[in-house]
């Protein structure tokens, strides 16, 4: 119903607007950057150097309240082609694949069917597969230039340059002063930050200089005054407690948003030159916004909300964000905001901030970082990330831009929190969360279809009722551990897999006195249920309980023999006994590390958690 009216109105304000039929479509171009925070002139920062954006800035709409979604590439651009957030996709996982939803279309096959001349240039790097040909050319030649005259275009150029991969190669010929950076309070404060911090900060500029490219190629084309212009990026910056976690610093993208004065009818109510908009937005805003522009009324199955264009919808309270499997580890965060206090939920509050993640672990900072906490030597602030997690996260951006200092516990906020709480909970329930899934089990019960699919299905994902225990297990509250005993016993595997969680986030409270329960468990039908259980054995039972622990995961960690999946689930479970392992680490040593992989993007993470455990032992 709402999009019937936003489509009527459309119709009305593009008729009174142009007064013809045939209405002009404008260009579009997206400008991106990698790993990239709003760390820009434009947005106050006066240690950044970034004068092509600035420019864009003056003369167009910057937005101080634009989240990613995910705060990793491949989750955060599934969320963009698809419409859809990850999560209810199925493509929450850090490369992953899964299907398309059936009948359903990615954005630039929309435009395509209009006449859009559609490109991408360079990067796809999606979670979800191509429901047939997506773009008219996507590779490090695509440019707009390669349409048929007077052909309307859709371009997306993105630059690699602010990667994290790039503010860690060293030598580096510095251009921004190391002393001169903010160290965030969470980071701690020596050269090997200082430089790190100075490093992104060149890569920024970088970044921008390839922006400056594009727009003065758009220019030099006479395409300058047709061409609707956006430059955003991915994620935040590739800094470790940015890249890979939901939290402000994590998710907060630079928007900014030139539309020529033709038109000025497309644009938002706050449009001005130099203007500012705090209106929430996301990424899973932005392909039903896209379509908007090109007058097109987004399908009602996209979970955004234009925010421009003829079919623009009213702003929305809150913006969100998640957290899947990164790389080889596996966590399961969800995150809200409503522009001035993030919430964090923490399904998996067991699992420590700082899991050790091979590739973030090449950037200096996270090394020295490490090494400081082991030796004891971090302030509170600087020690929560290598920790286990509070099961709820509140911040104050206003008074704690760092976001370290936890206020879901005070008095003061607590209606803030439990307001922030609702949404994320609504959220979940109606998108069909599929994080709520132990990763194989999205496949399994998905029998060759689309995850999202199925999830509507109340018969094949009961998600209320998994839901429902995955909130008493991760809420570490002590009365909740005779529901999540009887919940051992629930027809569902997920619901097992989630009361099995709970008694082991519990520790020792929650182990010892459903130790009969959990050896049980060794035996359950889920394997995902036998490794939980195995892994609370082994690093909560008796000491003669460790064999029959240790057993069941030599038993599922071989991907030969398991899969992938089970076998990711069964070595993290390993790695987490640490020295209880030592038994079963020669076995361990000799897993195979290559096998058969559901998709190609998976093959590098066996290989690195056996790096891990061999490293451990000395194998």
């Amino acid at each position: 119903m709402k999009r019937a009216i936003c489509s009527l109105l459309g119709a009305i304000a593009i008729a009174l607007t142009t007064g013809a039929a045939d209405v002009p479509r404008p260009n579009v171009l997206w400008i991106t950057s990698e790993d990239h925070g709003p760390h820009m002139g434009c947005y106050g920062d006066a240690y950044a150097t970034t004068p092509n954006i600035d420019q864009l800035a003056a003369k167009g709409l910057l937005y101080t309240h634009a989240w990613s979604c995910a705060p990793v590439c491949a989750p955060a651009r599934t969320t963009l082609i698809a419409g859809l957030y990850a999560p209810s996709s199925g493509g929450q996982h850090m490369r992953s694949m899964v299907p398309f939803p059936a009948g359903k279309k990615m954005y630039p096959q929309y435009l395509r069917e209009i006449g859009y001349y559609c490109t991408n240039r360079s990067k796809e790097d999606y979670n979800i597969a191509e429901p047939g040909t997506v773009w008219d050319a996507s590779s490090n030649r695509a440019h707009w230039r390669n349409r048929q005259p007077g052909q309307p275009f859709f371009a997306v150029f993105n630059s690699t340059k602010s990667h994290e991969s790039q503010l860690r190669i060293r030598p580096h010929t510095q251009k921004h002063d190391p002393a001169r950076v903010r160290v965030p309070a969470y980071h701690p404060d020596t050269p090997e930050v200082r430089q790190d911090w100075a490093q992104y900060y060149d890569t920024v500029t970088a970044a921008d200089a390839d922006a400056g490219r594009i727009l003065q190629e758009l220019t030099a084309d006479g395409l300058a005054d047709d061409t609707i212009v956006f430059f955003y990026a991915d994620h935040g910056s590739g800094m470790p407690r940015n890249k890979r976690w939901p939290y402000n610093s994590g998710l907060h993208v630079p928007l900014v948003v030139h539309i020529p004065e033709k038109f000025k009818h497309l644009a938002p109510p706050e449009y001005k030159a130099g203007g500012k908009s705090d209106r929430l937005v996301s990424f899973v805003d932005f392909p039903p916004t896209l379509l908007s522009l090109a007058g097109i009324q987004p399908p009602e199955w996209m979970q955004g909300h234009a925010f421009m264009g003829a079919f623009q919808e009213a702003p929305q309270p809150y913006v969100y964000g998640f957290r899947g499997r990164m790389d080889e580890r596996y966590d399961f965060v969800r995150s809200v905001t409503d522009g001035r206090y993030v919430y964090i939920r923490n399904y998996m509050p067991h699992k420590i901030y700082g899991q050790h993640i091979d590739y973030m672990f090449q950037t200096p900072t996270t090394a020295v970082w490490k090494k400081l906490h082991d030796e004891g030597k971090l302030t509170p602030s600087q020690d929560i990330f290598w920790n286990t997690k509070a099961p709820e996260e509140l911040y104050d951006l206003q008074n704690d831009p760092d976001e370290v200092h936890n206020l879901a516990g005070s008095a003061d906020h607590q209606e803030i929190r439990k307001n922030l709480r609702k949404a994320q909970q609504a959220l979940a329930l109606e998108i069909r969360d599929l994080g709520f899934l132990p990763e194989g089990e999205i496949h399994s019960r998905s029998q060759g279809g689309a995850p999202y699919d199925f999830a509507r299905d109340g018969d094949r994902y009961p998600m209320e009722r998994i839901s429902e225990i995955a909130e008493v297990a991760s809420m570490l509250q002590p009365g909740g551990i005779p529901v999540l005993k009887r919940a051992l016993k629930d027809s569902d595997s997920a619901v097992r897999y989630w009361a099995a969680l709970g008694l082991l986030m519990r520790e020792q409270s929650g182990v010892a006195p459903n130790r009969v329960e959990l050896i049980a468990a060794l035996e359950d039908s889920s394997p995902y249920v036998r490794i939980v259980a195995a892994e609370a054995i082994g690093r909560y039972g008796l000491e003669t309980e460790l064999k029959a622990a240790l057993d069941t995961l030599v038993t599922l960690g071989p991907l030969d023999k398991n899969g992938a999946f089970v076998s990711m689930a069964a070595l993290n479970a390993i790695d987490s006994l640490g020295a209880k392992a030592a038994p079963i680490a020669d076995v361990v040593a000799a897993f195979p590390g290559k096998g058969n992989f559901p998709h190609g993007r998976y093959s590098s993470y066996i290989p690195r958690l056996l790096e891990d455990v061999r490293a451990r032992f000395g194998k």
